[in-house]
């Protein structure tokens, strides 16, 4: 009875570690294919790969002087040639982000992948050597992103109005509900994005940056696992650009906020979901998803062990 007893108690200690586990790889997923990994890898490299950041500026960086942001910021792929691939002659021709630097979908479209990682690993300019930060590995998952999976949107999205010029808002619609709305809320503003220093909907960013929106609802956010992947979903690239029509039908900015008593110099009400802006308020809610996450572990983990007694329990009753 008592060797009985043990043997419960140690499987119900070893569903206990697998829910653990289970629990906290949810953060932990990674793209099922080599091109979605290797789109993450061109968003922010070090957040997919989960290291640190290089000190300082990339050193190409230093040829430009038209986009004035430094540090993590310089070692983006996606912040040299665009969200649309096209570097100079794409979106980042003007605006804050031009740099100068060149067209990634031309330039990949006339190499090979053994010649793309070559690049990467700085055979052609010492200076975009990236092979001291990711492995070969992943260089080939870049390269094969930058060889096969770079979709031309351009003949989607009006240059003027960064508006989808033709797309099927009820398919987008249906593929949002399904799929985002959990998270995002049905219209786009259960999460609020802080981005330099601006709150910002769902709707605000489909509507200031397609390009970007299109890029992550394809191929995931790097180093965010737990948003769908749209290549994972079993998305067409025509589904992408639906969900992005419809989406910019969301409201957008700080639209249908009252504001009461406002004077002069009244400011909008911090909106939930941004980080702080201060140093403690980051803490604070730095803390709060700690929090969050380790509640949700204890109460799997709480209801393994009562599961665990109450079978003892039966056991004992039976004998």
């Amino acid at each position: 009875m008592r060797f009985t007893t043990i043997r419960i108690l140690f499987l119900t200690i070893g569903m206990m570690l697998v829910g653990l586990g289970i629990v906290s790889a949810r953060n932990l997923q990674t793209p099922k294919d080599d091109i979605s990994m290797g789109a993450q890898l061109y968003d922010k490299w070090f957040a997919a790969l989960g290291i640190q950041t290089p000190e300082g500026n990339m050193p190409i960086w230093e040829r430009q002087t038209t986009n004035s942001r430094s540090g993590a910021d310089t070692w983006r792929c996606s912040e040299c040639h665009g969200w649309d691939y096209k570097g100079s002659e794409g979106i980042n021709r003007s605006g804050s982000s031009q740099t100068g630097f060149p067209n990634i979908m031309k330039l990949s479209a006339q190499m090979s992948e053994e010649e793309i990682i070559g690049h990467l690993k700085g055979s052609k300019d010492p200076s975009h050597n990236f092979s001291k930060y990711i492995d070969d590995a992943n260089l080939a998952k870049l390269a094969k992103f930058l060889k096969e999976g770079l979709p031309d949107d351009s003949a989607s999205i009006d240059a003027a109005t960064k508006k989808v010029i033709s797309g099927n808002q009820a398919n987008g619609r249906a593929l949002f509900e399904k799929s985002c709305a959990e998270c995002h809320g049905s219209d786009g503003r259960q999460k609020v994005f802080r981005t330099e220093g601006v709150n910002e909907y769902l709707g605000t960013i489909a509507n200031r940056d397609p390009y970007r929106f299109l890029h992550r609802t394809r191929f995931g956010v790097a180093g965010q696992g737990q948003m769908p992947i749209g290549r994972d979903l079993g998305w067409k690239t025509s589904d992408s650009v639906d969900v992005l029509a419809y989406v910019q039908s969301l409201p957008s900015g700080t639209e249908n906020e009252v504001i009461s008593n406002a004077g002069a110099s009244s400011q909008t009400s911090p909106k939930l979901g941004g980080p702080g802006d201060t140093i403690l308020a980051g803490m604070f809610a730095g803390l709060a998803a700690i929090l969050g996450m380790a509640g949700l572990s204890a109460l799997f983990l709480l209801i393994l062990v009562m599961l665990g007694v109450g079978i003892v329990w039966l056991l004992k009753k039976r004998k």
